[in-house]
């Protein structure tokens, strides 16, 4: 049989598994997929935390000793998270160290509460590094205005940096100069620029989501034939950015210094219509040096029928305008898409962020009053999470 991940791997993708759980850790599953899936990193934000905290007994015996030491939810929340992402790392190890540093990456956010506070999300990029203290972490920012000062400040000192919830070109090419700034600023402050990485991750089908909502409300024939169509070809302008700034000779300055380069991450890759093909946000989107984070759901949807067809961002350039053109002609105003995802995407993040806080604490309390299975009663605040959330 072909294997069609290899074909995407050896097309320029890297193939990244968006979730964890203690109990893929345990049983041995993020090791296989790393293994037979070319799965070469993992994401992680509040939502897959909160249902893989509710989901398993695994996390009974860590419960159990926090709440036996007091120790209080949100303290609580970062030693059951990190613990997990500690054990990711060092499974993903020898994709980082086969890759030179590149890939084996692990990701994991920060508050996102503090989205819109630069010195507390630097801060807490800080305790998370240490907290971690693996060099294959990767610190999630959030891409809001705040959040590109901090996405500077944090690389400057050696941290490496995944940039989430990006949604709109212009956001994305100034989070591009915050990666080169910070990158300047880590020269300048003494640090080996090879072990700094980052990659942009760049939400996808959140896009067609929105737009496809308003084509529907305008409901012309013309309109609802573009549905299905703005999030592709603005993932693939992004790309065609990209392939600038990093060809430009500020960057080479920095290539020379021996930096990797910040990778756009096509994030949000799991269709949220049945209608569309569920491996569109995959295929469509391959070129070199790019990142597909997926649900396992979508890794093995690849694997069994994805079609790797080489190159399908770079001569697409021409086609992904003419449909932003067309859409802005029916009147689809793609500016005030993006601010209504970026604002909706911090949003459900926070209450992801929430949701997980009200488990630990159910599951603390259960723990300490030594009731059974301490996790189960925070079970009902995982469904609400699992809602709010997203890649």
């Amino acid at each position: 049989m072909t294997d069609k991940l290899n074909e995407l791997t050896a097309a320029g993708v890297a193939v990244w598994l968006d979730d964890l759980s203690r109990v893929r850790l345990s049983s041995g599953g993020l090791d296989q997929l790393r293994r037979e899936k070319h799965v070469a990193g993992v994401t992680t934000n509040p939502t897959i935390f909160a249902k893989a905290l509710s989901d398993a007994d695994e996390y009974n015996w860590q419960l159990r000793d926090l709440a036996t030491r007091g120790i209080e939810v949100e303290e609580s929340v970062r030693m059951l998270t990190t613990y997990d992402v500690r054990w990711a790392c060092d499974v993903m190890r020898p994709s980082y160290d086969g890759s030179a540093g590149v890939d084996g990456r692990v990701s994991i956010e920060v508050d996102p509460r503090v989205a819109h506070d630069s010195d507390r999300t630097v801060a807490e990029a800080r305790a998370l590094w240490w907290l971690v203290d693996r060099p294959n972490l990767f610190i999630k920012i959030p891409a809001t205005e705040e959040g590109l000062s901090a996405i500077t400040d944090t690389l400057a000192e050696g941290i490496s940096v995944n940039v989430t919830l990006i949604f709109g070109l212009d956001r994305y090419s100034a989070v591009m100069e915050a990666f080169l700034a910070g990158l300047e600023k880590a020269k300048a402050n003494g640090h080996d620029l090879s072990t700094i990485g980052s990659v942009a991750s760049f939400f996808v089908s959140r896009v067609d989501a929105e737009v496809d909502k308003r084509l529907e409300k305008i409901g012309s024939e013309q309109a609802k034939s573009l549905r299905g169509k703005a999030a592709v070809a603005n993932a693939q302008l992004a790309y065609e950015r990209y392939t600038e700034v990093f060809s430009s000779d500020r960057w080479k300055a920095l290539a020379d210094a021996r930096a990797h380069p910040q990778r756009p991450l096509w994030a949000s890759t799991s269709t949220k219509n049945p209608d569309y093909r569920d491996v569109i946000y995959v295929e469509e989107l391959i070129a070199p040096g790019t990142v597909n984070t997926m649900p396992e759901s979508v890794i093995h949807a690849y694997a069994d029928h994805g079609e790797t067809r080489g190159d399908t961002i770079t001569g697409a350039y021409d086609a992904a305008r003419k449909v932003f053109a067309d859409l802005e002609s029916v009147g689809v105003d793609m500016a005030d898409v993006i601010a209504t995802l970026e604002r909706e995407g911090v949003e459900k993040f926070e209450a992801s962020w929430q949701e997980l806080l009200d488990g630990v604490r159910k599951s603390l309390e259960a723990a300490a009053k030594g009731k059974g299975s301490p996790n189960k009663a925070a079970k009902g605040n995982a469904k609400g999470a699992e809602k709010a959330g997203g890649a």
